[in-house]
């Protein structure tokens, strides 16, 4: 709605104009408040690429951001590569969608197309729970629990797998985004017009055809958004990974390593009395940059993916 029917609006009805007065309002907010997120991380961003190259950053293999807070100090020099931190992140990101998305999307189609209203009603706030449990449990339950299960199954087995790795922490992580996928698929498989479904079933096709074939695909924006939403949340998660993987920069493929993330080193580095005029905390906005602008083009690539199913199907 335009500048000009907002006025025109409250000339016919003040209530009304008030009305749309305030919801203008409440959206230039949101914005103003977007924009200065934004303004605020690029600038310290560009300050930290003036100590350090931008391609050094981004492709540099070693991170050691230990750097003198006075001229008389010792260790003048850090080595500012993130590029074990985004290896780390996408590891424990990737083990853990590898496991909620498959468990989540099973989930969510029982519970909409084959699961009885009873139990469903009953199974789908329980699964709804561990959303709401707090990410330290979570942080307790991967050390005392799975990373000992795993360290002996290893062991049995020949492998050595360390009490902090990114497969424990993947697979925690996995557990507490189950529900972020299951709960919105859920919705979107149920919102799928039964016309369709009956469509389906008069040209002669099964049940699980017509899920595969015609309920997916319709509801396979709300599919991506959900999927998104848990990629977002395991990918800014801390606690976890802090207890589960720790706090080693090692750049390896191996998940039975210990690793560490973005975040907890954005963390890291903010914590305690810093300057924020120093290479070290302004590293910190250099990571949130590059996490932002992950984010962004995971968005655009789910976009590109369902206009591409929309032009085919619909």
């Amino acid at each position: 709605m335009s500048m000009s029917t907002a006025v025109a609006a409250f000339q016919r009805r003040p209530a009304e104009g008030v009305v749309m007065a305030l919801m203008w309002a409440a959206a230039g907010f949101a914005v103003l408040v977007t924009a200065a997120i934004i303004y605020s991380v690029v600038s310290e961003a560009l300050a930290f690429f003036h100590h350090v190259r931008f391609f050094d950053f981004l492709f540099g293999t070693q991170w050691s951001p230990q750097t003198a807070m006075r001229a008389d100090q010792a260790g003048a020099s850090g080595a500012f590569g993130a590029l074990p931190l985004l290896a780390g992140t996408f590891m424990i990101t990737l083990i853990a969608l590898l496991l909620a998305v498959p468990v989540g999307l099973m989930s969510a189609i029982y519970l909409s197309e084959y699961a009885s209203p009873r139990f469903r009603r009953t199974a789908k706030p329980v699964l709804e729970l561990l959303a709401g449990i707090p990410t330290v449990v979570y942080g307790y339950f991967a050390v005392m629990s799975v990373a000992p299960f795993l360290h002996g199954l290893g062991a049995s087995v020949g492998l050595s797998i360390a009490s902090e790795s990114a497969l424990v922490a993947g697979l925690v992580m996995g557990i507490m985004i189950i529900p972020f996928v299951s709960s919105l698929s859920d919705d979107m498989l149920t919102a799928v017009p039964r016309g369709l479904r009956d469509a389906s079933y008069g040209l002669g096709a099964t049940k699980s055809e017509t899920i595969k074939r015609v309920v997916l695909r319709s509801a396979l924006p709300g599919v991506m958004g959900a999927v998104l939403l848990a990629v977002a949340r395991a990918v800014g998660e801390t606690m976890i990974v802090v207890m589960a993987a720790g706090l080693s920069a090692n750049l390896t493929v191996n998940p039975l390593e210990a690793v560490t993330t973005v975040t907890v080193q954005m963390v890291t580095l903010l914590t305690g009395d810093q300057e924020f005029d120093s290479p070290k905390t302004l590293a910190a906005f250099a990571l949130g940059l590059t996490l932002f602008c992950f984010t962004l083009l995971l968005n655009v690539l789910a976009q590109i993916i369902v206009k591409k199913y929309r032009e085919q199907y619909e």
